[in-house]
């Protein structure tokens, strides 16, 4: 593509050295956070076997409790995040701040403390109104809130306004060596679809709906319909007839909350109760062994336990979710009653399943695994990590999900809920973070690629491209079947074989668990509490540094170095490289990854897994899913949600090629850059657009869109 008229960006400057050290800082405070919370369930351990060994000291359980309310209770965790949010952005405003100055790292600290207590519970419950309060948000009433609100407080929710999961409304982003903070300004009534990001400055108009996966950077008129990236007015017939707005509240249902959020915090140890009931059985605690040998014990019987975890937790799960399931029906309901309860509940258990049973993606087991929810699948579908309504969700004999695909999703509106079933037809495919909404259908060979929508109407073999969507010619590759469809037997049972190995990190995870145990066990029986709490911040990070080492060295076993190339399907290669994302997303980023975001840390370990990566590069994301594939220059920045997408999958061929970020370069937030792809020297790409495959854009260029196009104006 032509480069923009305008004149080139400078490159950014250096990152200060100081900012790596006060984010070594936060974390070590942070880590004593998360070790309370290790020491308060170790407590209440101790307390449940100290009759039987009597080295175990005991703890008053009033005191258990007070520390469970405070660090283990949704309201507790709210609070606490709302003021150690409120104490570090005080005095922020809206303006242009130096990357990596103090302003910024008062926001990545208050942003990874909200991170280290996980309120995702919250959102679209009473409670979640009540958070954004606290946070210094101006909320009105009746507002339905399913994403999380910013943490620095410079947000308006207009009464009976409605944002759905996955909104980004952060009101931040980093330009080059510039982070740009403002405001968000969200008018009664409005509508903010999942999935779309609202940029500092942006301002919905009372009534106004933004579709979604829509990028507003400015100003939407009350009353107006905006999608795509960058948003614009809908056509008119695109428009979804709503009924008038009502909004109902009941205390039954406000309370129905409260005890589902209880019970979601005790659902992991209702599934961890058969197997704590098989160790009391083995470990033969009333002949009082030792600390050695109960680690010992543990670290043997680990293995099937953990496995026995897994098993119970799923069902647990399939079935709380096909038991509310069934107040999940088509059409217009209530946001508040049984019906939207059972959406909310049902949101919840399939998101968490997405983290906590990460090795069921992806796989083979991912298809059954859908049904059991309550999602019609047929034979030999290829799903990954989907999310939506599982009950509302059909997809047909051979059909692709890619990576953080939407379907069957729920949309609100002035107080009602609507939901719908959406179908993906027989061949058809839906790209990395594609989204097919509530009563679309895509019909058989059709595709929707790459962070792009489903259109309202699709004929058979068509392609679609972007937000909005657009149509594309495209001619599929004629390939193997026995490769991509129609697989043999043999090759059935060696991928099983390969994906039976998933299992390695989850053990791998609940080893470190048992490690942890031990070490806190010693402290405590030694040292007073103080002591046990520093104890348990080092052994924390101690073991999160053992999970990255294990992670980086299951990539060289498994892959060794990623090159270009083709690999069908159904072949070795993306097995393995499957199972390397397994331990990256069950071992690695759990136990510190996740923590180091935005840090010099994550740029050292990404290293270490063969990225190359420039001095002073600043990285908000850990997506590089073929790391030896991707370049990233000095002081280049790379925003939250950001994938450089090293591969495609279309026509069950995985396509690897490399991508590059040149110096000083930026990529905004939930921005894709697809194989082949090169941004130049101090070029920017805006937030929620996509580089296509084989772009290069020159440097010192500004680029926004889906797909991107120059951005001559600059960039909000």
């Amino acid at each position: 593509p032509a480069a923009p008229a305008r004149a080139a960006r400078p490159l950014p400057r250096r990152t200060p050295r100081r900012a790596g050290a006060v984010q070594a800082l936060v974390l070590g405070a942070l880590s004593l956070v998360g070790g309370a919370r290790w020491l308060l369930g170790l407590g209440v351990l101790d307390d449940l076997v100290g009759r039987q060994l009597p080295w175990v000291p005991h703890t008053p359980w009033w005191l258990l409790a007070c520390g469970w309310l405070l660090l283990g209770s949704a309201a507790g965790r709210a609070l606490l995040c709302g003021l150690l949010a409120r104490g570090l952005t005080a005095g922020l405003r809206p303006g242009t701040y130096p990357r990596g100055g103090a302003a910024h790292l008062r926001l990545w600290a208050a942003e990874r403390a909200v991170a280290q207590f996980n309120l995702a519970g919250l959102l679209g419950t009473p409670w979640g109104r009540h958070y954004a309060r606290l946070l210094g948000c101006r909320v009105g009433r009746d507002v339905d809130l399913h994403a999380l609100p910013p943490v620095t407080g410079l947000a308006r929710f207009g009464a009976g306004c409605a944002v759905e999961p996955e909104a980004d409304l952060a009101g931040w982003w980093l330009d080059g060596d510039q982070l740009r903070l403002g405001a968000v300004d969200i008018g009664a009534g409005a509508r903010i679809g999942a999935r779309s990001t609202l940029l500092p400055g942006a301002v919905v108009g009372a009534g106004a709906v933004v579709a979604p996966g829509a990028c507003v950077a400015g100003a939407v008129p009350a009353g107006a319909e905006w999608h795509g990236s960058p948003a614009r007015p809908m056509e008119p017939e695109q428009a979804q007839a709503w009924p008038a707005p009502v909004h109902r509240r009941s205390r039954r249902w406000d309370a129905a909350y409260g005890v589902s959020l209880l019970c979601l915090g005790l659902l992991p140890w209702l599934a961890a109760a058969p197997a704590l009931g098989a160790l009391w059985a083995v470990l033969d605690l009333d002949r009082h062994p030792g600390l050695g040998r109960i680690v010992g014990q543990l670290l043997v019987l680990t293995p099937p336990l953990a496995v026995l975890t897994t098993v119970c937790y799923a069902a647990l799960v399939a079935l709380l979710v096909r038991w509310c399931s069934r107040g999940i029906t088509p059409g217009f309901h209530p946001a508040h009653g049984r019906t939207g309860w059972c959406v909310w509940l049902v949101h919840q258990l399939v998101a968490g399943s997405r983290g906590s049973l990460f090795p069921f993606y992806a796989s083979l087991l991912t298809p059954t695994w859908l049904r059991l929810l309550g999602a019609r699948v047929g034979r030999s579908a290829e799903l990954s990590t989907v999310s939506g309504m599982p009950s509302l969700l059909r997809v047909d004999d051979g059909a692709f999900l890619a990576d953080d695909t939407l379907v069957a999703p729920f949309e609100l509106r002035g107080g009602w809920l609507r939901l719908g079933h959406s179908r993906v037809g027989t061949r058809a495919f839906v790209g990395n973070s594609g989204i097919v909404g509530p009563g679309r259908e895509l019909p058989d060979g059709a595709l929707v690629g790459v962070l792009s929508d489903a259109p309202a109407w699709a004929g058979p073999g068509t392609s679609w491209l972007g937000r909005p969507p657009m149509a594309l010619p495209r001619v599929a590759a004629q390939l193997d079947p026995a490769r991509t469809f129609d697989p043999p037997r043999r090759l059935v049972l060696a991928r099983a074989a390969v994906e039976l190995c998933r299992l390695l990190p989850v053990v791998a995870s609940a080893w470190l668990g048992d490690l942890a145990l031990g070490a806190l066990q010693f402290t405590v029986d030694r040292d007073s509490w103080p002591l046990s709490l520093v104890a348990a911040a080092v052994v924390a990070t101690a073991l999160g540094i053992v999970a990255l080492a294990l992670t980086t060295a299951a990539k060289w076993l498994l892959m060794g170095r990623f090159r270009a190339g083709e690999h069908p399907l159904w072949s070795p290669f993306v097995w393995r490289n499957e199972l390397f994302d397994c331990f990256l997303e069950t071992l690695a980023m759990p136990w510190l990854g996740s923590a180091l975001l935005g840090t010099p840390m994550l740029v050292w370990w990404l290293r270490s897994l063969g990225a190359r990566i420039g001095r002073g590069a600043w990285l908000e994301t850990h997506w590089l899913p073929e790391p030896d594939l991707v370049t990233i220059g000095a002081r280049a920045s790379v925003n939250r949600g950001t994938v450089l997408q090293t591969h495609l999958f279309h026509d069950r061929l995985m396509r690897l090629d490399t991508v590059r970020l040149e110096a000083g370069a930026t990529l905004g937030p939930h921005a894709i850059a697809l194989p082949g792809s090169r941004v130049g020297a101090g070029a920017v790409v805006a937030s929620s657009s996509l580089v296509m495959g084989g772009e290069e854009l020159p440097a010192g260029s500004s680029w926004a869109g889906n797909p991107v196009l120059p951005a001559d104006g600059g960039l909000a």
